[in-house]
């Protein structure tokens, strides 16, 4: 089998073990006249361990717009591309995407070619709900928009997933202890299948703790994913009926659900619920 002349492949690279890479993604990069990379150094490296000579087009997030036309000239004329980003599949929080949409647009064929994927390797380890999840990739590197930006996520059921980088973890995860709730289930995934691999969960609170103890916990590449918000169901607990026992002795029913979301990491609609319960008086839910 040879490859589509025409055609673009999205190949999938690893994201740390080279032993990761397919036999069909070998195959292709071997077979394509082109290889569209986001670094063409980084990818050349990866290319002469596998003893592949093939011409490099670097394709990433400052040219990929008036790299576009280039691509599809060669694919007009037959020629067979692959793109690859540094690591994992092309795309995920990598350039790309407005290539692929302009070829679809043209219906220039598209052919993923599957493989390692940094944020699903993560969410097969990390313990956490697999069933419905949602990928967030990075947070803004300014903690207002970033705090916003989790402030409505805090509500969200279903797991969440990030990515970061070594220089803002410390502050993401204190960013999410806050706005998300420091009992809030979390995991930590660092440098995933190289040398130093981690995988640790707790909750926001300790993860917060247990990265600042020894600083290298603050190097490498990093998939941070949060248990998505507890159920209504499991809002009325005795940790939580006291806490808000507590907190409605000394604060309205708003500010009481206000301050236990917080704390709890649940929704302020089950708390609320729960206050309601306990005998607390309230109009509305933003009362």
């Amino acid at each position: 089998m040879t490859v589509e002349s025409g055609a673009l492949y999205v190949i999938a690279t690893p994201i740390g073990n080279l032993e990761d890479i397919t036999l069909r993604a070998l195959r292709i990069l071997r077979e394509v006249d082109y290889i569209a990379a986001e670094d063409t150094r980084h990818t050349g490296q990866l290319l002469r361990h596998f003893e592949i000579d093939k011409p490099l087009l670097s394709l990433h997030e400052h040219n990929e717009r008036n790299r576009l036309e280039q691509v599809v000239t060669l694919l007009g004329e037959g020629r067979s591309i692959a793109l690859v980003s540094d690591a994992g599949t092309p795309l995920i929080s990598d350039p790309g995407f407005p290539l692929v949409r302009e070829l679809r647009h043209r219906k220039l064929p598209v052919i993923p070619i599957p493989g390692p994927s940094s944020l699903l390797a993560a969410l097969s380890v990390a313990g956490l709900p697999t069933d419905r999840f949602v990928f967030e990739g990075f947070l803004s590197a300014k903690s207002v928009a970033r705090r916003e930006r989790l402030r409505a996520l805090a509500s969200e059921e279903r797991t969440l997933i990030f990515f970061e980088s070594s220089h803002r973890i410390a502050d993401t995860l204190a960013d999410m202890a806050a706005e998300i709730g420091q009992k809030r289930l979390a995991v930590i995934a660092r440098e995933l299948t190289k040398r130093f691999e981690e995988v640790h969960g707790a909750t926001l609170a300790e993860l917060t703790a247990w990265l600042e103890s020894d600083l290298n916990r603050k190097k490498g590449e990093f998939v941070l994913l949060v248990h998505g918000a507890s159920t209504a169901i499991e809002a009325d607990t005795p940790e939580n009926r006291h806490l808000l026992s507590m907190l409605l002795s000394e604060l309205p029913i708003s500010r009481a659900v206000v301050v236990a979301a917080k704390l709890t990491g649940l929704r302020k609609k089950p708390l609320y619920d729960l206050a309601l319960a306990l005998g607390a008086r309230g109009t509305t839910e933003e009362d």
